[in-house]
C-alpha cells in the first residue's frame, strides 16, 4: 500500500501542532549537561543518550544504544515503505564546555527565552538538530513517507574518535540514500543555505624550551633569551603583517559565490571598536576558501603569580583551519616543518599533533538536492536558499562520503549568525527553528516525491 503524500499545508499544520512539545523536549535535553570532554562527569553524557532514545521510541522506532570505545551513540531506525527510499538523519546530542560561567547571562543548562530565542548550551549546536528531526517524525505520524535512520552521535564535539567505529559496525543498518546532516547553519535570519564546502582542521601544540630551570630575571636577562618570548617571537611568523597565513604548503583557493557585507561581519563577530580584519581577498574566501591559523591558549605563569625569571619553557595550542582540497596530515607536516625553521635564538621546538580532521566539498546537484531546496523555498515563504561554505570543519562528512558514495549528502542546521555556537550565551532563534521544522517534514516528502519519479 501507498503512503499517502501530504500537501504543503498539511504539513505546515502538522508541524505547528507539534511545535509546542518539540519546544518542550528540546528544554528537558538542554537541561541535560552531557560534555563528552575528558574531566566531565559522563554520566551527563549516558543521561542525554536514554533521553534521545525515548524520543525515538516515542516515534515507533526501532532503537539501540551503541558504542565503539567512546560516548553511547543513539540509532533508530524505521524501515520504508514498499519503493521508498531510506535518509539517515544526523545530529549529536553531546555539547562544549561552557567556560567561564561569569560571562552567561543566565545559567547555561537552564534553557530562558529572551526576544525570541531560547539560550542555553547546546540550545542550537546540535540538540535544536535532534528536535528538527524529532519534529518531522512527529508531523508524519504514522504516514511517514520514506525509511529513516537516526543517528545521533554522543561525541561530535570531543571530536567523534569513534564514530569511523560505529559507521563500520552498523554499516547496513545505517545505508540509506540521502543522508541529512543537521550540525551546520543558515546564511541569515530568513535566509536558507544548504552548506556544501567546509574546511578542515589541524590542532596541535607547539612548546618552546630556552633553558632547564628558571633563573632570575635580573641577573640574567639581556643575554639569555626567555622562551615565552621566544614563542612569541614564533607565533609571529605564522602570518605576514596583513594577517596571511605565512605557511609554505597550506593550500588555498577563491571561488566563494557569495560575500558578507563587511558591516554586517563585524557586527555578528563582535569586533572591538577599531580593530580592522586580517588577510586580504573577499572575507567568505578568508573564511571557507582559504586556511586560517589562531593561537587558541598557552601555557604560561598568570601574570598574577609570575616571579621575576626567566620563563624555562611555554606551550600554545594552535588551530588550523585546512582549505577544502588540503590534506591534513601533509597540512600537519608543512606547518611543523615551518615552526622548526622559524626557531628563535636557537630554541628548541617541539609540535604535538593533538587531531585532525578532513575538509570537504559537497556536490550540490541531482534530484535530491533539488528536493531540498523547494523544501527550503516553502518553509522560507518563497526565499531561495544559498550554497554557502562554513569556515568550521565536520571531518565525519568525508568519512560519510567515503562510506556511502552513493548518498546524496545535505548538510543543512538549525544555526544563524547569532548562535554564539561554543561560547557564552548560545541560543536559538525560534522562529527560524520553526521554518527548520517544517523544511525537514517536507524535505522528506520531496524525497519521497522524487524517488517515485
Amino acid at each position: 500500500m501507498t503512503t499517502p503524500i501530504m500537501s504543503d499545508s498539511d504539513l505546515r499544520a502538522a508541524v505547528e501542532r507539534e511545535l509546542p512539545g518539540v519546544r518542550a523536549d528540546l528544554e528537558r535535553l538542554v537541561r541535560i549537561p552531557g560534555i563528552a570532554f575528558e574531566g566531565f562527569d559522563h554520566g551527563h553524557v549516558e543521561r542525554s543518550a536514554a533521553a534521545v532514545a525515548e524520543l525515538l521510541r516515542d516515534c515507533g522506532l526501532e532503537v539501540r544504544i551503541a558504542r565503539s570505545g567512546g560516548q553511547p551513540a543513539v540509532i533508530g531506525t524505521k524501515a520504508a515503505p514498499p519503493g521508498a527510499p531510506t535518509v539517515l538523519l544526523y545530529a549529536h546530542h553531546d555539547v562544549q564546555p561552557v567556560g567561564d560561567l561569569s560571562l552567561w547571562e543566565s545559567d547555561p543548562f537552564e534553557p530562558v527565552e529572551r526576544d525570541g530565542r531560547l539560550y542555553g548550551r547546546g540550545a542550537a549546536d546540535d540538540k535544536a538538530g535532534i528536535m528538527a528531526h524529532i519534529a518531522a517524525l512527529r508531523a508524519f505520524g504514522d504516514s511517514l513517507p520514506v525509511g529513516v535512520v537516526l543517528f545521533i552521535e554522543g561525541e561530535e564535539e570531543y571530536g567523534s574518535d569513534s564514530l569511523a567505529g560505529l559507521l563500520a559496525e552498523y554499516r547496513d543498518q545505517i545505508a540509506s540514500d540521502v543522508i541529512v546532516i543537521a550540525d551546520s547553519t543558515n546564511w541569515d535570519i530568513g535566509v536558507p543555505a544548504l552548506t556544501t564546502s567546509l574546511r578542515g582542521i589541524v590542532n596541535c601544540f607547539v612548546e618552546v624550551r630556552t633553558l632547564d630551570h628558571a633563573v632570575h630575571s635580573g641577573m640574567f636577562g639581556g643575554a639569555v633569551p626567555d622562551a615565552l618570548t621566544a614563542l612569541v617571537r614564533l607565533l609571529a611568523t605564522l602570518h605576514d603583517d596583513a594577517g596571511n597565513v605565512a605557511v609554505d604548503g597550506l593550500v588555498g583557493r577563491g571561488g566563494a559565490v557569495v560575500d558578507y557585507p563587511e558591516d554586517r561581519f563585524r557586527a555578528e563577530a563582535g569586533l572591538a571598536e577599531g580593530v580592522r580584519f586580517i588577510g586580504t581577498d573577499r572575507i567568505t574566501d578568508r573564511l571557507w576558501t582559504k586556511p586560517a591559523v589562531a593561537v587558541i591558549g598557552i601555557d604560561a605563569p598568570a601574570t598574577g603569580e609570575a616571579p621575576n625569571a626567566l620563563v624555562p619553557s611555554a606551550k600554545a595550542k594552535l588551530s588550523v583551519r585546512l582549505a577544502p582540497g588540503d590534506d591534513p596530515k601533509r597540512a600537519y607536516a608543512a606547518l611543523r616543518a615551518h615552526l622548526s625553521a622559524h626557531a628563535p635564538w636557537g630554541a628548541q621546538v617541539s609540535v604535538t599533533l593533538e587531531h585532525d580532521g578532513d575538509p570537504c566539498v559537497v556536490d550540490a546537484s541531482g534530484p535530491m538536492f533539488d528536493a531540498a531546496r523547494s523544501a527550503f523555498r516553502v518553509a522560507w515563504d518563497g526565499t531561495d536558499p544559498v550554497d554557502i561554505g562554513v569556515g568550521g570543519s565536520i571531518p565525519f562528512i568525508a568519512t560519510f562520503q567515503e562510506m556511502f558514495p552513493r548518498a546524496a549528502i545535505l548538510v543543512t542546521g538549525v544555526e544563524d549568525p547569532y548562535a554564539r555556537a561554543h561560547g557564552p550565551n548560545e541560543s536559538l532563534h525560534l522562529g527560524e527553528f520553526a521554518r527548520v521544522c517544517l523544511a525537514e517534514a517536507l524535505l522528506l516528502r520531496n524525497v519521497a516525491t522524487a524517488a517515485r519519479g
